[in-house]
């Protein structure tokens, strides 16, 4: 009589560059494997696995990140947003170009060939305890970002229909790793035949056992590797896939591997010495404030709107974490106290909506607001500052009638005209300052982040002296 045969399979999503509890998934990893058949084994990663905002990723165009795939030994990895929008294919192709891990997306191709690059493969056939499993990526479609950076970025469950069709004769069982969100991959679940296991990522949801919709398993470990999924996939004597069992186990009390943190601390001290080059020097400080208008958060804001070519800027006093002291600014100063992945963007706005974010910003609630996710890696929201309008606020009056004027280039600001406005990309996805979500003709710039365009004027003494100038007047008519 034929028995049932039992794949290990170990998965992790939304690392995000947390190193330290990467350094325990690796040691427990290492822990399965010592007690595991390696034909009997299965280990993948279903993206965001880096974040720039790490000294070691920035400082090392993500070599610690490739290297710990490598030294973990993945058998296929996702690219997840956080891959694809934090560089470019040609960056890309340099960190990940002959990597040991192989790489699997089934909706993504570069624009100039209609096919992915030679790292990158749709999907991926394994062979465990003797059954055939079908590993098919597919990772969310920012499809407005990724044609700027030249990707054609595809509709997933088309592709996903696609790939089964193809893989299904020759496969046993077909598991999707998925960096769409726990939402899409119920509805993929639900809708797409012949899938048996999804691993999900994105939305950094935590299952702490499998969901079942319908004949589908769904699984996911959270973020920041805070957890570690560890399934048992058992196949019956037909070699269907029977059962799905375990569930995330969290991290906290794991050890570290020795080798890996051995590891990350040579990255460390590359980073650090790369980083460590003076980009600029500044004859006085430039101080924050999240509260009220201050010269850094200003001169970012008249940077990017010189860079778009903007009537007028808005930009929140968040997205910096500290100011900046007299003398020599280095590279890896400015990315402590700029990390996020942000870009700046224009948008068409009406007075009105305008009028509406100013209001906005001038609230404790907004002020305070702490923020996690949309590429915003700072503490809380923080005010409004500004270039290309001037603004006199009432604080003595009711919220959202303190606004006394507000000017544009000098004239006073039309409610019913639209304006071009200079903004950061993660306010048209809704978060943050409400009005600023409304704009249209949005416009992204990428491959740059704000730290690049801060950096730029930083060596700018005239635009450094301008963002000392007041663009709020406060006062009190009581």
């Amino acid at each position: 009589m034929i028995k049932n045969v039992t794949v290990t399979l170990l998965h992790t999503n939304d690392l995000h560059s947390h190193l330290e509890e990467t350094s325990k998934i690796a040691g427990y990893i290492d822990g399965v494997r010592e007690r595991t058949e390696p034909n009997e084994l299965i280990v993948v990663d279903c993206g965001d696995f880096l974040d720039r905002v790490r000294m070691e990723t920035e400082g090392t165009m993500a070599a610690v990140n490739r290297e710990l795939m490598e030294r973990i030994g993945y058998d296929a990895a996702l690219p997840g947003n956080n891959e694809g929008l934090s560089y470019t294919p040609d960056e890309l192709d340099r960190i990940f170009t002959g990597t040991t891990v192989p790489f699997v997306c089934a909706n993504m191709a570069l624009s100039a060939t209609g096919r992915p690059p030679s790292w990158m493969i749709p999907s991926l056939v394994l062979e465990r305890a003797g059954m055939r499993i079908g590993l098919i990526g597919l990772t969310v479609p920012y499809a407005e970002y990724y044609d700027l950076l030249g990707w054609e970025a595809g509709e997933p469950i088309a592709a996903l229909e696609a790939e089964v069709a193809r893989l299904k004769p020759q496969t046993d069982a077909i598991v999707v790793l998925s960096h769409l969100g726990l939402r899409s991959d119920e509805r993929i679940a639900a809708t797409v035949p012949g899938v048996d296991l999804i691993l999900g990522g994105h939305t950094h949801h935590l299952l702490e056992v499998p969901l079942l919709v319908g004949d589908t398993a769904i699984c996911a470990a959270g973020k920041f590797g805070a957890y570690v999924g560890h399934l048992q996939l058992e196949f019956g004597a037909d070699r269907r896939l029977v059962k799905v069992s375990g569930g995330s186990r969290p991290t906290d009390d794991m050890a570290t591997s020795e080798d890996i943190d051995a590891l990350i601390a040579a990255h460390r001290e590359q980073a650090k010495l790369k980083m460590g080059r003076k980009i600029a020097r500044l004859s006085e400080p430039l101080s924050l404030r999240y509260d009220r208008e201050s010269p850094l958060p200003t001169l970012l804001s008249a940077a990017i709107r010189t860079m778009t070519g903007a009537e007028l800027a808005l930009v929140n006093a968040g997205q910096l974490l500290e100011g900046l002291a007299a003398g020599g600014v280095t590279e890896e100063r400015i990315h402590g106290i700029c990390p996020s992945p942000i870009n700046p963007c224009s948008v068409r706005l009406n007075g009105e909506l305008i009028l509406r974010s100013l209001e906005e910003s001038l609230l404790p609630e907004f002020q305070n607001l702490e923020i996690r996710g949309f590429g915003f890696r700072g503490r809380v929201l923080g005010t409004l500052c500004l270039d290309g309008i001037a603004v006199s606020a009432d604080l003595a009056r009711p919220p959202y009638h303190r606004i006394v004027e507000a000017r544009v280039g000098g004239t006073a600001l039309d409610k019913h005209r639209e304006y071009t406005v200079a903004t950061l990309d993660m306010f048209t996805f809704g978060v943050g300052y409400i009005g600023l979500k409304e704009g249209r003709d949005i416009r992204y710039y990428l491959p740059e982040f704000i730290r690049d365009v801060l950096v730029r004027s930083l060596n700018d003494s005239l635009l450094i002296a301008r963002s000392k100038e007041p663009r709020w007047r406060y006062f009190d008519e009581s």
